[in-house]
């Protein structure tokens, strides 16, 4: 049977999305608002940038060593049943905050564990449920599922951090329970789920452990356009220390960070949904190192800024120009990737990714332990610039790309 012929023209009636793209929602809030809970307990608790460094180390070290195996894992059993697994381990996490929170008995060392738990889910749910999508869609409805997917990851990136924020105004309690609730939610409906298609399941090997940096490594453009992306992140991320921004410079409270925390993904779900209209089909190469050099300059104007909508705006802009390279280096990834490597493309891919946001957290944290806030955040603007040179010279042939590969491999 062709495809064509037997796929809805909506995904809206295509159940198996329906079912991942609510999971996706639910799961994508639940994080999000756990890490504006847990960003300012941690700063009321302790009232160290270092300890807010330190969220992010040690949410990196569990997916230092299970992303890459998530993603073998995902080339090779049920991807449904790691994506729950994960999830359900994030929502033991969410629920011990809770619990500390409602008893009293909350400490700088709980949410510590509960941070560690939550980079462990988070490393074995981000590169498999990436892999997920291409077995619950029909080919036909690929491109449209992937856009919406990513809608997904955007709305709870900008409704999370408000709500939560909003949330914990009244209840940090009741935040957390609500996390707890919408990572169960997601198990739910990934349980009612479906595939659409058959995935290959080559088998586990040593080699293939090792296929994913291995493929990587051969494709410089994909290479490049990680190796910019982690070490840009890395300098110029300001996440980590927006409670600081927000009670001791902005002068607001939770509800504030929490509005500050949604401003990236605002910008982020402006550009993807201009993207839909104006599709980015020539000189890609120049465009990616603009908006990673936008990133920088907007972390610098973030830095200085003591305003509070002014830096709202400039974290917009910060969200708006990572989403260009964001989907420059997805959809190179899409259309290169073998189904079957999916899963350990995407697990490296990831690790990229936590890299650079939660070593970026600590590295943000410690820097500004010693020098202060502001200057942190306006030596990382630098940085990202200075990436964005060295990159043009590293990496000539992501420069000159002029367009994207013709079509996804399955």
């Amino acid at each position: 049977m062709n495809p064509t012929e037997s796929a809805p023209h909506s995904l809206l009636r295509h159940k198996p999305f329906v079912l991942f793209w609510n999971a996706r929602v639910c799961s994508a809030m639940a994080s999000q608002m756990a890490s504006v809970a847990m960003g300012w307990q941690m700063y009321t608790l302790t009232g160290s940038a270092l300890d807010l460094g330190l969220v992010g180390l040690v949410q990196f070290l569990p997916a230092l060593v299970l992303m890459l195996i998530a993603g073998q894992l995902a080339d090779r059993y049920d991807r449904r049943r790691i994506v729950q697994l994960s999830q359900l381990v994030e929502g033991l996490a969410a629920a011990a905050l809770a619990y500390g929170t409602l008893t009293g008995s909350i400490t700088k060392e709980l949410i510590l564990v509960a941070a560690f738990m939550l980079g462990a889910g988070r490393a074995g749910e981000a590169p498999t449920m990436q892999t997920l999508l291409p077995a619950v869609v029909p080919v036909v409805l690929f491109p449209r599922a992937v856009a919406a997917s990513a809608s997904a990851q955007q709305a709870a990136t900008i409704a999370g951090p408000a709500i939560g924020g909003l949330i914990y105004v009244f209840s940090p309690t009741a935040a957390y329970t609500i996390c707890f609730t919408l990572f169960a939610a997601a198990i739910t409906q990934l349980a009612l789920l479906r595939y659409e298609r058959a995935v290959a399941r080559p088998p586990m090997t040593l080699a293939g452990f090792f296929a994913g940096i291995a493929y990587l490594w051969r494709s410089r453009i994909l290479l490049g356009i990680m190796t910019m992306d982690l070490f840009a992140v890395f300098l110029g991320g300001a996440t980590a220390l927006l409670p600081i921004f927000a009670k001791d410079i902005l002068d607001t409270g939770p509800a504030g960070l929490g509005i500050l925390r949604a401003a990236p993904a605002v910008g982020a779900l402006l550009i993807s949904v201009a993207l839909t209209r104006w599709t980015l089909s020539r000189r890609i190469g120049h465009i990616e190192f603009f908006s990673v050099a936008v990133f920088g300059v907007a972390t610098i104007a973030f830095a200085i800024s003591e305003s509070f909508w002014l830096s709202w705006a400039t974290l917009a802009i910060m969200g708006g120009a990572d989403a260009i390279s964001v989907v420059i280096r997805m959809t190179v990834l899409q259309v290169e990737t073998p189904d079957d490597m999916r899963g350990r493309v995407s697990g490296v891919n990831s690790l990229f990714v936590t890299m650079s946001n939660q070593l970026g957290d600590f590295r943000a944290g410690a820097v500004a332990a010693w020098v202060g806030a502001g200057p942190a955040v306006l030596a990382g603007g630098v940085g990202a610039l200075m990436i964005v040179l060295l990159c043009m010279r590293l990496f000539p042939e992501l420069y000159r790309m002029e367009s994207f590969a013709k079509g996804p491999r399955a």
